[in-house]
């Protein structure tokens, strides 16, 4: 093992060499399209990451370019938060964070199928998901027997949840239609093995269990809604925090930069009312609640509602951006075993060979409004996930892990800093898009108060939604959705807000310091072609480029 010195040429191979290893871990499944998640196999990459972390910091980065220095400091500290979890047990957690692997693994059907080898691929992946429902009731009981368990309410909904994806069997999706290149006889082949698979091994293991989550996981799960109700509970908090702001700020500090924002955005709300002929806030919400026009007439219209604005955004990227992707991505409404996740961006291909979607949101589509479709357009859509993620995916001369990082406050308070870049080209001209925008930058505001209310202040759901009803910062439908968010993946929403305060931060850091010499399409190649950073990392970039910069005047 090289310990450094001075051979420049030598501390990079074994730095490089330590990256492939690290994304030969990440993605080996010994053969499966599923990694191992035994309790053995987790402790061997427990035992992987430690030593690999030692190995790495072994190697000198004196005299590596900056890129070669983020990566090595990156990979570091994806290794420690490894490591972190590891110590928590959060891998006996295996239904918490996001939609739940229940429900991630019938969006597989919706992957993109054009030849033969998609399809074999999506066959053997079929195969082994009772492997993976068995592992993760595995994980579970261990959980039950540690005290990791998550909160009873939301697990007492997943057997609905299995009810519905058996009822309506998403599997058998993509052989329902097939591309014309493949052949009869390949698309009845096809088409039996996975119907028999789907039928025989699939539904039955969903079954399975469903009912092991209603008659073995449920009874055991916490009865209070917060992480605090765990007897680790506030280190698992803390814990979450950082992993998904990547800052080292605590509870009490989210939950009061919470609240100034609060206050903030809704001075602004209130200026926007006025503007508009009314009193206050009050009378102009009531207003565009029970105005038609703002009330979609079916799930159709919403979807059509984020056509037109990512179609009219796309020929104004390049007054934003240097580069940028030249395709236009999807734009579709969410599958019924979707129903509750709230609109999404889903990435595309890192190979480029087809865009990202935004999966609409559109169940109970009468109670929402069409008011913020605007603003989610450009976050999930263009200039917010699907071109950040675009570029990330197509970064030169990087290690691949680097491409595959994403840091929720990176990532998602990009897409929050996006939503405003319409309104700076011409978008949001009147006071009721304008209002949308706000109010949904008020929802992540919400989020910093009622995430930390509950996980750290041991706020009841109750308390929760009576905050988020009092805000007015988002419809019924989809509070309910959001306070179950915060529940079930503790912390993920503070990203939001303190990902795009930093970007705010540290834009108008440069403008302040360029003056006249400031160039919106040059911070933004700054802040989006190195891919998703922790936030210190960011500012470190941003504060370099400056320094260059002023040396140029």
């Amino acid at each position: 093992m090289h310990n450094g010195g001075d051979d420049l040429s030598s501390r990079l191979a074994t730095q490089n060499a330590l990256f492939t290893r690290y994304e030969g871990n990440e993605h080996r499944a010994n053969g499966h399209y599923f990694p191992d998640r035994s309790l053995k196999a987790i402790a061997g990459e427990n035992r992987e990451a430690l030593q690999l972390r030692k190995e790495l910091a072994a190697v000198s980065t004196k005299g590596f370019g900056e890129q070669d220095q983020l990566s090595h400091e990156l990979l570091i500290r994806e290794l420690d938060q490894q490591i972190k979890d590891y110590d928590l047990k959060l891998y006996e957690l295996p239904l918490a964070e996001g939609e739940g692997l229940h429900r991630t693994l019938a969006q597989m059907a919706d992957d993109s199928f054009q030849s033969v080898a998609d399809y074999d691929a999506y066959l053997g992946k079929l195969r082994e998901i009772p492997n993976v429902l068995t592992q993760a009731e595995e994980l579970a009981e261990r959980g039950i027997k540690d005290d990791v368990v998550p909160a009873r309410y939301l697990l007492e909904k997943v057997p609905a949840q299995c009810d519905t994806i058996i009822s309506a069997n998403p599997f058998l999706k993509p052989v329902r239609s097939f591309p014309s290149s493949i052949t009869p006889q390949d698309q009845d082949r096809l088409r039996a093995q996975i119907t028999e698979v789907v039928n025989d091994q699939v539904l039955p293991a969903y079954r399975k269990f469903r009912d092991f989550v209603k008659d073995d996981y449920a009874p055991h799960a916490r009865t209070g809604i917060g992480l605090s109700t765990l007897p680790q509970g506030t280190a698992l908090y803390q814990n979450a925090i950082h992993k998904q702001t990547t800052t080292n700020m605590t509870p009490e500090e989210v939950h009061a930069l919470g609240l100034r924002e609060v206050a903030r955005i809704q001075g602004l709300l209130e200026d926007v009312a006025r503007k508009a002929g009314f009193a206050d806030l009050a009378s102009y919400r009531a207003e565009l609640k029970s105005d038609p026009k703002y009330r979609p007439s079916s799930p159709e219209q919403i979807v059509q509602d984020f056509r037109c604005y990512v179609t009219a955004m796309q020929p104004r990227l390049s007054e934003l951006f240097e580069e940028y992707p030249k395709t236009l991505l999807t734009v579709e409404a969410e599958p019924a075993t979707e129903a509750g996740f709230g609109t999404h961006h889903v990435d595309g291909p890192a190979d480029g060979s087809r865009p990202g979607r935004v999966v609409v949101a559109v169940s109970n589509f009468s109670q929402r409004s069409l008011i913020s479709d605007e603003t989610q357009a450009y976050h999930e859509g263009i200039p917010g996930h699907e071109l950040q993620i675009t570029i990330q995916n197509h970064l030169k001369g990087l290690p691949k892990f680097r491409s595959e990082i994403r840091n929720t406050a990176y990532t998602e308070g990009w897409a929050v800093y996006a939503e405003a870049l319409g309104k700076e080209i011409g978008f949001f001209q009147n006071p009721a898009s304008d209002y949308g925008r706000l109010n949904l930058e008020l929802m992540r505001a919400v989020r910093l108060v009622i995430d930390t209310g509950i996980n750290a202040d041991g706020w009841t759901r109750d308390q929760a939604v009576a905050y988020f009803r009092a805000s007015g910062a988002a419809d019924e439908p989809t509070l309910q959705a959001e306070i179950d968010r915060y529940v079930n993946w503790p912390a993920q929403s503070l990203g939001y807000k303190i990902g795009q305060l930093k970007f705010i931060e540290l834009r108008e850091r440069a403008r302040q310091r360029l003056g006249s010499h400031f160039d919106i399409r040059a911070y933004h190649e700054q802040v989006l072609d190195a891919g998703s950073l922790p936030l210190d990392l960011l500012e470190q970039r941003v504060d370099h480029w400056i320094q260059a910069q002023e040396k140029t005047f």
